[in-house]
């Protein structure tokens, strides 16, 4: 008989270490101990068995006791939990909780692979009954039955990393409305900042209601709904709740048997996983490890890490001494059609660990195609590098719809080698048009690396454009017009690329010019092409507007930095004066009548591609002529939108297509409608220009759009000049201003409190008579109304060229609001039938 191991936890690392070391001893006596009923199941896997994408339940359970017993002669012991460790005695008691019965069982080898457990933090109303965590079989069963039986409407998911949006995606697919619910302010903490934004765009163009930078205060259970209110005071009412907040790991077993423990609560090993205990080794979630990248200490919770884990510390107890060389955090999620990876370290890791970019290491991003672009179905993908001043690779996150998962496998190979930009370029992988390019992204990643470590090619990143002086530096577009109609960089000029040589002495050389383009490789050749004709200081927006788009571009307070255009927040639009015609082709009827049907593939091509065959088709057909497209760039359903608004032609339909194809129906001009027959489509939303500052005014605004607003229309307040005092805060917090800020800031009223009369002011006497006449007849005050407002959704802007003018800073008015300019204003204005001015 050979040594008897005991096996503490199973699923991943105590599974794998189990089996692993029965392959290499065959004479030693395993026991694995699981105080659940499952020792080994697709736990990844779980999301997909809730949203019915995989079918059968026995298809998430790797192994089954009765099978470990028959394959591999290990005693496993499931609903057994193990109490305590003697370390002296070399034994463990265990509770066999079918029983309650308690034993002890010794131990020559002990292994700890407890994993982790879901963050539940003290909030109130955490422990309402239709509230659950994701994290094992009995979850997956109470949450199905749960789905399946009550048929909840609406769910809130708390948390925006990998099981929270892989949960979203799966009560989406049941039909289900879903809210995701984040602090931080982007979901997948793995990615950068500016990668998450793409997830952020292709959420909301799914219908998520995506909510950042907004925590859970608390929970409010009623009659099955439990309404989840924010830190900002924001409602969401929801049928079924998802924690997924976090993990941490479940070391109290290890910490009662005095071993050693890091700060976070992780058990410490060497790198052969042994623990401070020679004769006890810790895997999985619950253990720290090297972070291979940096050489620092880390917690990473992840099947694969966890799998080689009990690989290692079996061969280990068998005789060998095998190394654990540290976890690069490789990972990849499906988050609806994106897919996302990252692998290695962060941009955020460097800069938390004091790392200067343009020192310490350098990024690049770029934006390619899944596949050669003349081949069928060649999809985009964002692809960020991070590599050191000497070219060695250190990390990389790839956003895309196709392809995403080899090219980051490539990048994880390379890093685990110490390879460099210089191997990225030199790689020979795999090419046949409907797989790769004769460039693959990895290739074309490395190729930008070098330009950018060797200085042929001087970059800005997307945070670095609001630095920039206007009196010492230029931004060009060097894109198409057309393509500018869909959005540009605020305070940029237009000079195309092809252009440039002939325009070039409409810049100055004394300044900076930042070029860009749609993804970096035209800015690129400009670049090339202005330093070459002596301009000293030319730069190269990283990413392209591609990426400036992604980050500035889905918050309406941010028109002007993106040329008047806001990324749309739906997937596809149909019209309702459609109908089918003879041939079963969905058609308008206005021009069933008129117009001729065109077709357009546009399919292989990237953007600007698609809308740039659009434009030039459209310059062949006549008024009430209908253009049919079909392509493969995702982003062509945003694009075409917002073309055919800008350039007066009707988008009739857009969406999804067969297979990865999208399309979009255009009629050139605009729709005729008669009144008579499409009096619903009449608009009837109410906008509000809110000028005075008066309580009493501000008083009869708020009650009428409250009142419009339980009537279910769509209400706009837009707060101008004096009319910003009523979203000033009670005790703004310390603001820098200048000196004629800081005289507008002492006359002003501070706050809804400090408003006055327009009449009967009476010294300040009348405020306070008006006060108390509301409060005796039961009227809500100003502060209450403001409140009502809000959580009613009033949309409500504040005026920044009145915010400029007046001094006012952003903190010093209440949360909820928003910031934009009078274009946003007379836009709502436009489909409203009532607007007032206050």
């Amino acid at each position: 008989m050979g040594k008897k191991v005991l096996i503490v936890g199973g699923v991943a690392g105590g599974a794998s270490a189990a089996a692993r070391l029965r392959r290499v001893d065959e004479t030693a006596e395993i026991i694995l101990f699981e105080k659940g009923e499952y020792i080994s199941f697709a736990n990844c896997g779980l999301p997909y068995y809730i949203g019915e994408t995989i079918e059968e339940r026995s298809a998430l359970l790797v192994q089954t006791p009765e099978d470990m017993k028959k394959r591999f002669n290990i005693d496993v012991r499931v609903q057994n939990e193990v109490l305590s460790i003697n370390r002296e005695k070399k034994s463990i008691e265990v509770i066999n909780l079918a029983s309650g019965q308690k034993y002890e069982e010794s131990y020559d080898v002990l292994v700890l692979s407890p994993g982790s457990t879901p963050l539940k933090p003290p909030i109130p109303g955490i422990n309402n009954p239709n509230i659950f965590t994701l994290w094992n079989i009995p979850d997956t069963d109470a949450i199905k039955g749960f789905v399946d039986n009550l048929k909840p409407k609406r769910a809130a998911v708390i948390g925006g990393g990998f099981i929270g949006l892989e949960m979203a995606e799966n009560l989406w697919d049941r039909g289900i409305q879903v809210s995701v619910i984040e602090m931080l302010d982007q979901v997948m903490a793995p990615i950068d900042f500016e990668m998450a934004q793409q997830v952020h765009a292709h959420l909301r163009q799914k219908g998520v209601d995506l909510r950042l930078s907004d925590g859970v205060k608390e929970f409010d259970y009623n009659n099955g709904v439990t309404t989840v209110t924010l830190a900002s005071g924001a409602k969401v009412d929801a049928e079924i709740v998802l924690l997924s907040i976090g993990v941490r790991p479940q070391t109290q077993l290890a910490k009662d048997a005095g071993l050693e423990l890091n700060e976070r609560g992780g058990i410490v090993v060497d790198s052969t996983l042994k623990t401070s205990d020679p004769n006890i080794y810790a895997i999985g979630d619950a253990v720290e490890v090297m972070d291979f990248v940096q050489g620092i200490k880390a917690m990473v919770p992840l099947a694969g890490p966890a799998n080689k884990q009990g690989r290692i510390a079996a061969n280990n107890i068998a005789g060998a001494s095998e190394e654990y060389k540290g976890t690069q955090g490789t990972s990849i999620a499906k988050v609806f059609d994106l897919t996302v990876a990252n692998t290695g370290v962060n941009e955020k890791s460097l800069k938390r660990a004091g790392k200067a970019y343009g020192v310490d290491y350098w990024t690049s991003i770029i934006h390619s195609k899944s596949h050669a672009g003349y081949y069928p179905g060649a999809l985009p993908m964002a692809f960020k590098l991070i590599f050191d001043n000497k070219g060695k690779v250190l990390g990389a996150q790839i956003v895309g719809h196709d392809g995403v998962d080899k090219r980051i496998d490539v990048i994880a190979t390379a890093i685990r080698f110490g390879g460099t930009i210089e191997d990225l370029k030199e790689l020979e992988l795999a090419y046949a048009p409907p797989y790769s390019s004769a460039k693959d992204p990895v290739n074309m990643a490395g190729f930008t690396a070098e330009n950018i470590l060797k200085g042929d090619l001087n970059v800005i990143q997307w945070h670095e454009i609001e630095g920039l002086d206007s009196e010492k530096s230029v931004i060009v577009d060097v894109r198409d017009p057309v393509e500018r109609e869909l959005g540009y960089v605020g305070g940029s000029i237009n000079i195309p690329v092809d252009d440039l040589r002939a325009r070039h002495g409409e810049l100055d050389k004394s300044k900076t010019i930042v070029v860009y383009c749609a993804v970096g490789l035209r800015g690129y050749i400009a670049a090339r092409i202005l330093k070459q004709l002596g301009f000293e200081d030319v730069r190269n927006l990283s990413g392209g507007f591609s990426t400036f788009q992604n980050v500035y571009c889905q918050d309406p307070a941010n028109l002007e930095k993106c040329g008047g255009t806001i990324i749309s927040g739906t997937e596809g639009v149909m019209i309702d004066d459609m109908e089918i015609s003879d041939s079963g082709e969905v058609v308008s009827k206005a021009v069933k009548e008129t117009g001729n049907v065109i077709k357009l593939n546009a399919c292989g091509l990237q953007c600007p591609g698609p809308i740039l065959q659009v434009f030039k088709k459209m310059e062949e057909l006549e008024p009430g002529d209908v253009l049919e497209v079909t392509a493969t760039d995702p982003g062509f359903v945003n694009d075409i939108a917002t073309w055919a608004k800008k350039t007066g032609n009707t988008l009739m339909s857009s969406g999804k297509g067969d297979k990865k194809n999208v399309f979009a129906t255009v009629m050139k001009g605009t729709v005729e409608r008669k009144p008579a027959q499409h009096l619903a489509e009449m608009p009837n939303d109410k906008t509000l220009v809110v000028f005075s500052g008066d309580l009493d005014k501000a008083l009869a605004a708020l009650i009428i759009a409250n009142g419009a607003a339980a009537m279910g229309r769509k209400v706009t307040m837009f707060y101008t000049f004096w009319g910003l005092n009523i979203l000033k805060k009670s005790n703004p917090p310390s603001v820098s201003k200048d000196f004629m800020s800081k005289m507008f800031g002492a006359m002003l009223p501070k706050g809804v409190d400090k408003l006055g009369l327009s009449k009967m002011h009476m010294f300040g006497m009348g405020p306070a008579m008006m006060k108390k006449i509301m409060k005796d007849k039961n009227v809500d005050s100003l502060d209450t109304l403001l409140k009502q407002a809000l959580e009613n959704n009033v949309r409500m802007i504040a005026c920044t060229m009145s915010m400029d003018v007046l001094g006012v800073e952003k903190e010093e008015l209440i949360d909820g609001i928003e910031y934009s300019g009078v274009a946003t204003y007379l836009g709502a204005a436009e489909e409203a039938d009532v607007n007032l001015f206050i």
